[in-house]
């Protein structure tokens, strides 16, 4: 798999045919009665020193593409900032502002909890450990601003469309494709599929970045005939790259029951395919989606669950910050020491022999 080339594509020699042949025909005026030996395997010498390893391989326009780049804004918040409530993200929720797709009044804002001299609150959700419900949440409001401010002018894929491919039987509207679905339809679709397939909250955030990377190298448009298969096919790749124990293909068969594992092996192969098989996803990449993902969270009022911090968890914590000063100190003393202060040198007393 590569980025643009298969890995032996582009360094593949040029064989020069005319001196080969001469070499082939002096070989056989000069043995006669033997046969011709087998062609040697051409290989240039540096054909393997100048392949690139897959994760370091990088589109021409790798710094425009946020979901490769670590410094470049993400696709779903910028065009949150677009949306009349997106726009408030900011301005940190002014009093004034609209309702957001989440919450119809300010309910949420008055329930939020703050620490206190006597009580301090946490949330379980952190860059390792994502909570799960709350990463899905956020994760659905990021795929709902994609599809209200999508583009117009954007390319159709038909593998995508769920008019060709449809995941059920049940008929669907005849204005199905213009009608955009609410936050709380794409969240419902994301948590089955999920719950389902015991899929962790990492998947989600990878999900979230195939999603992106795929509309930036198709040039597609996530619209309400075809978000539903561009999310299956992210989650049915990103569990697979990001989980040990992937799902079968025939697996999601038995959670959507109306589709075939044909569909699927196909979905998942033109994925790949637009996607250019760059499925890596960097540490930075991945914090800059959770970061993200957690600000348009609190621009929307949607809380990540805080709970007191208990005496249990307090030593927890006081624990793992001791390990970790204790590594540090290791560390430390298995370090070259260059240079040496006079302060922490003894003071010497030279032997004087008087004559």
């Amino acid at each position: 798999m590569g980025n643009k080339s298969c890995c032996f594509g582009s360094d593949s020699p040029i064989v020069n045919n005319r001196n080969y042949n001469t070499k082939r025909s002096e070989l056989y005026h000069h043995h006669p009665h033997h046969h011709l030996p087998a062609e040697p395997p051409l290989i240039r010498e540096d054909s393997f020193n100048n392949l690139q390893h897959i994760s370091e391989r990088e589109p021409d326009d790798a710094e425009s593409d946020p979901s490769n780049h670590p410094c470049t804004s993400t696709l779903f918040l910028t065009r949150s900032l677009t949306d009349p409530v997106g726009s408030d993200l900011l301005k940190r929720r002014s009093h004034h502002g609209g309702s957001t797709p989440c919450s119809n009044n300010s309910s949420n804002r008055l329930s939020k909890k703050f620490s206190s001299c006597s009580t301090i609150f946490i949330d379980d959700s952190t860059v390792s450990q994502p909570n799960l419900k709350s990463t899905i949440k956020c994760v659905a409001l990021a795929i709902y601003y994609h599809i209200k401010n999508r583009e117009t002018d954007s390319r159709f894929i038909e593998i995508f469309d769920e008019k060709t491919f449809p995941l059920t039987k049940d008929p669907m509207p005849t204005d199905s494709d213009k009608i955009d679905p609410e936050h709380r339809h794409v969240y419902r679709f994301i948590r089955t599929l999920f719950s389902a397939a015991q899929l962790t909250a990492e998947c989600a955030i990878i999900t979230l970045v195939y999603i992106e990377r795929l509309l930036h190298y198709a040039e597609l448009g996530i619209m309400p005939s075809n978000w539903k298969r561009i999310v299956l096919g992210a989650i049915l790749l990103s569990s697979k790259v990001w989980d040990d124990q992937a799902v079968w293909n025939i697996d999601y068969c038995q959670i959507l029951r109306d589709i075939t594992v044909e569909d699927m092996n196909e979905l998942e192969r033109q994925f790949l395919e637009l996607l250019q098989f760059n499925i890596n996803v960097t540490s930075s990449v991945y914090a800059k989606y959770y970061f993200d993902l957690r600000a348009l969270a609190d621009a929307n009022d949607l809380s990540f669950p805080a709970e007191p911090l208990s005496k249990d968890r307090a030593e927890k914590l006081e624990a793992t910050s001791r390990v970790c000063e204790d590594k540090l100190k290791e560390l430390i003393k298995c370090s070259i020491k260059r240079s040496s202060s006079m302060d922490g040198m003894s003071k010497r007393r030279s032997q004087v022999i008087l004559s």
